[in-house]
């Protein structure tokens, strides 16, 4: 599996009761209609770490429903428990999700070895590639050049990483250690085009929740060789990107998606509403993007 171009880290709309299912199916009915090339339901972005079990297998479940094969659905399956991750991973592969998304352990500090006995052991229990998931500023832990490519050469499923440790040296690392048959995915839509350059081939994107097409367009033009192009329409949207990261993710960017009338802003404790004054900000730039009406 080639995983390219645009790749939407999607939010789950919450209701007081609940996932929001009707408003989720619009969300990815929205993606696919502006270009979106994947679909990531339960990561980060879409607060994982707040769903029920019940709920993070219905989200992924709705969402490989509605996508109905016309693009790949990546699902997020990580857990600081083994045991967890391995559950979540074998019932999205059930669920019909084309590749699972597992990120670092968090909390726990494993060493390089517990890291890649961790991720050999959710590999090895499903069919379905694996693409792991670098950010150590969420767990702690940064996976070394070494162990990707250590877990490539001895876990055929496992095709890449998405890498959100903010170093581009890491990140050339992974691609010389690893070849071009190993994928990397950037984690941080700021360093699309850079990490595009140094071999990447695509983003999963928080901006896309809100500006799907735009970021279509930056990795298609990056794909194309258009590299000068992309820069520019990566440049043009920097203002939206650092306010989307004012608070902690994915607080703003459910705020966006609430102001433009996509879905409910609810999140979950401990996550919470958005300072009055970065309130004010996010509008402002919202509005400058021409996303709401002034």
């Amino acid at each position: 599996m080639q995983l390219k171009g645009s790749i939407v880290a999607l939010v789950t709309p919450l209701t007081e009761h609940g996932v929001d299912e009707w408003k989720l199916a619009e969300l990815i009915e929205r993606q696919i209609s502006n270009g979106t090339s994947g679909i990531v339901p339960c990561g980060t972005t879409g607060e994982s770490p707040t769903l029920s079990h019940e709920e993070h297998d219905r989200v992924i479940e709705i969402t490989v429903d509605t996508v109905r094969k016309r693009i790949p659905v990546i699902a997020g399956t990580g857990s600081n428990s083994t045991a967890e991750a391995i559950r979540l991973t074998r019932h999205a592969q059930d669920a019909g999700a084309d590749a699972a998304l597992v990120v670092t352990p968090y909390y726990n500090k494993p060493t390089q070895q517990g890291l890649y006995l961790h991720f050999k052991a959710v590999a090895d229990s499903v069919k379905i590639p694996v693409i792991l998931y670098n950010i150590e500023g969420r767990c702690a832990r940064n996976i070394e050049t070494a162990t990707v490519a250590r877990l490539a050469k001895d876990c055929k499923n496992i095709i890449g990483v998405k890498e959100a440790s903010g170093n581009l040296k890491q990140a050339e690392d992974v691609v010389a250690a690893c070849g071009k048959g190993f994928t990397l995915l950037s984690g941080d839509d700021a360093l699309t085009v850079p990490m595009m350059k140094l071999g990447g081939t695509g983003v999963i994107s928080v901006l896309a929740n809100i500006m799907p097409k735009e970021v279509a367009e930056v990795t298609d033009l990056m794909l194309q060789g258009k590299t000068q192009e992309a820069g520019i329409k990566q440049d043009a949207l920097m203002s939206l990107i650092k306010t989307l990261f004012i608070e902690t993710n994915p607080v703003p960017v459910k705020t966006a998606c609430g102001l433009m009338g996509l879905c409910s802003p609810k999140v979950r404790l401990p996550l919470c509403e958005l300072e009055s004054v970065n309130l004010d900000v996010l509008k402002q730039t919202l509005v400058r993007y021409q996303l709401i009406k002034g």
